[in-house]
Order: C-alpha cells, then sequence, then structure tokens
C-alpha cells in the first residue's frame, strides 16, 4: 500500500485546515485508516483512526476539534482540523492498518506539515 498525503501548510490559530490521504496498491487489504503527527523533537503518536467497520478513535487532544472520514470508493481518508492550537504544529502522516495471509502491516505516508502560527 502506497500512501500519499496532502493539505498541510501555515494557518493561524483558531483557523481550519484538511488534510487529504489516498491510498493505492492492495487497498483491498485495507482494515483502518488514519493519522498520526510529529510534533518537533516529540515521538510520533496517533490523532484518528478509522476502522472498516465505521469505528473511530481519537487522540484526547483531538477529540473536539478535530473530525476523521474515509471515501472507501476512492480509498481515501481526510483530517478535518478546526480551532487550529500552536500545539498542533506537527508532520502529519497518513497511516494504514492492513492485513494480508495472517500478517499485519503497517503503512506510513510521507507526511506533511502543519504549523500554526500567526
Amino acid at each position: 500500500v502506497q500512501l500519499q498525503a496532502s493539505g498541510g501548510g501555515l494557518v493561524p490559530p483558531g483557523e481550519s485546515l484538511t488534510l487529504s490521504c489516498t491510498a493505492s496498491g492492495m487497498t483491498y487489504s485495507i482494515n483502518a485508516m488514519g493519522w498520526y503527527r510529529q510534533p518537533p523533537g516529540k515521538q510520533r503518536d496517533m490523532v484518528a483512526i478509522f476502522f472498516n467497520n465505521g469505528t473511530t478513535n481519537y487522540a484526547d487532544s483531538a477529540k473536539a476539534r478535530f473530525t476523521i472520514s474515509r471515501d472507501n470508493a476512492k480509498n481515501m481518508a481526510y483530517l478535518q482540523m478546526n480551532s487550529l492550537k500552536h500545539e498542533d504544529t506537527a508532520v502529519y502522516y497518513c497511516y494504514v492498518l492492513a492485513h494480508m495471509e495472517f500478517h499485519r502491516y503497517d503503512y506510513w505516508g510521507q507526511g506533511t506539515l502543519v504549523t500554526v502560527s500567526s
């Protein structure tokens, strides 16, 4: 599975931004699509994930402000981010959880930088 993320950029605090991710390749193996982020000098952590059964999970920091969605027909995932804060500044990575022949695979996109600054 290959992932291509887009939509990052520089936004002032309080504004919104939507990230997009397109999956290609062996997309039939996808069990979930999601987003992780890595702030400068910190570890990469989960932001939101959307499973094939419709279940979504969010990090506590994202629950009230971010919304993950999927378009399965297009093999795309989106992350709508509202009321952005300085601490949301990070490289955001699209993520896919896949299973093939009883093996688990984790795939990552190249990352898109989101900078929240006035």
